[in-house]
């Protein structure tokens, strides 16, 4: 009588001791390569505006000035700021954004500006006219640095003080990912907060500042 028992609790029975699965490798999604978890590139894939994991030798084919122009194009991975950048209150009420924080990027097959920003359930598309955000924006040094669909200007406000900073675009959505999964009650709470500002600690030690854009004594 015990046999049919312990054929019953058998493989199923032993894989409550195996414990979790490990989780599968990243891999690169054009060649299939192995890639580390954390520093690997990422590609943008205009068409559908994803972000595509890519190994070193993969992404230095879309790294160049002749490809920015097909269907993947390589992430860039400087961090610029401007120190001179200024967002009093009234400007940011304009902007109708509900957090302080906001990022926006030129996506190329649109010609025109997209404006995101962290909330419980993402990335959230601004509805405000695209033109608002290039008045306000656009003066600084930083737009006209941007590279299209692969880079983000990030704008940051917070105690009545403001940042802004050119990042790669894929450490937008990293940031939009983890406020997604800690966000809690009404103001994301205080893990997320804490995240929030950790991130922003890295973002400024990465940034380099950028000239200003009519720096004194240019005539021109």
């Amino acid at each position: 009588m015990s046999g049919p028992a312990l054929r019953t609790g058998g493989p199923r029975g032993l894989r409550r001791f195996a414990g979790p699965r490990p989780p599968r490798p990243e891999t690169c999604e054009l060649c299939g390569v192995a890639v580390p978890p954390d520093g690997h590139r990422h590609l943008v894939e205009t068409e559908k505006r994803t972000l595509v994991c890519a190994c070193t030798a993969c992404s230095l084919l879309f790294d160049r000035p002749g490809a920015r122009t097909g269907r993947y194009r390589a992430v860039p991975d400087r961090y610029l700021t401007d120190p001179d950048h200024r967002l009093d209150a009234g400007v940011w009420e304009r902007l109708q954004i509900p957090v302080g924080v906001a990022f926006f990027f030129r996506n190329a097959a649109l010609d025109r500006l997209v404006a995101l920003y962290p909330s419980p359930a993402g990335a959230t598309e601004s509805e405000l006219d695209p033109q608002t955000w290039q008045q306000v924006l656009d003066g600084g040094p930083l737009a006209a640095l941007l590279e299209p669909d692969t880079e983000a200007l990030l704008v940051h406000r917070w105690e009545g003080r403001s940042g802004c900073y050119l990042v790669p675009i894929d450490v937008c959505y990293e940031l939009v990912g983890r406020m997604r999964m800690l966000w809690q009650g009404f103001d994301g709470g205080a893990e997320a907060r804490a995240a929030l500002g950790a991130f922003f600690d890295d973002v400024e030690r990465r940034a380099r500042p950028v000239a200003p854009a009519n720096p004194a004594g240019d005539r021109s």
